[in-house]
């Protein structure tokens, strides 16, 4: 779980990575014989039974920096990811994180960008709403509606979303089932965890090559496996 990669060093909620730490931590992904992929490609993968090997990487915000900055750097690599996306901010900023820094988000272009260039697009809600506070009429518009703008933008239908905060509950899980999606990602979802509640693991600026190595042993340990059979 990636979020903004920029040479920015104001970052009260860590969502911000390096260029450099991104190249170097692409690198020991290639060096250890993974491959970074888009959350769908890894679960179409596992479903035919050939997910060895494929680690799916997700971009949660939209930023800009993922098409001036994170793409080129995947590409170099021989990775895709699944970048998150607001379509109700779209050309905006960060607003909702009181303490900054603000970092402008993708345009309609700049999606459009993406997906060309072989990325998935998954929606991360309409405007960066915690859908566990939600009324009926705001959840509606943050799944459902949001998958629809987001279908006028690149001519297909986002199958991923990504719970605002990785906040969830029953209701936001049955929301984002119910809005169409195949998959939604989560962080640490518990005993929700599932195929629209999958679990992942924080990454920014501090992971080494060490501690990528110590989380890769602790994620299986610290996060609810899917259940059987689950795709």
């Amino acid at each position: 779980m990636y979020h903004s990669v920029s040479s920015c060093t104001d970052d009260p909620y860590r969502i911000t990575v390096a260029p450099y730490r991104l190249d170097r931590q692409l690198r020991w992904l290639c060096d250890r014989g993974l491959t970074g992929v888009s959350v769908g490609e890894l679960l179409r993968a596992r479903a035919a039974g050939r997910g060895a090997g494929l680690v799916g990487l997700t971009f949660d915000d939209g930023y800009a920096d993922f098409v001036d900055t994170a793409l080129p750097l995947l590409r170099r690599h021989g990775c895709t990811a699944t970048v998150f996306v607001l379509p109700g901010r779209l050309g905006g900023d960060n607003a909702w994180d009181e303490q900054g820094p603000r970092k402008p988000l993708l345009s309609a272009d700049g999606i459009r960008t993406a997906a060309a260039e072989g990325m998935e697009v998954g929606s991360h809600g309409l405007l960066h709403t915690d859908l566990t506070t939600a009324d009926d009429a705001t959840l509606e518009r943050e799944t459902r509606h949001s998958r629809t703008l987001l279908a006028d933008i690149t001519g297909t239908a986002p199958e991923g979303f990504c719970y605002p905060y990785g906040t969830i509950d029953t209701r936001a899980v049955d929301a984002v089932r119910a809005a169409g999606y195949g998959y939604a990602c989560a962080i640490d979802p518990g005993a929700l965890t599932g195929v629209h509640a999958l679990p992942r693991v924080h990454i920014d600026a501090s992971d080494t090559s060490l501690r990528l190595s110590v989380k890769r042993v602790l994620h299986p340990l610290r996060r609810k496996p899917l259940p059987g059979g689950a795709r």
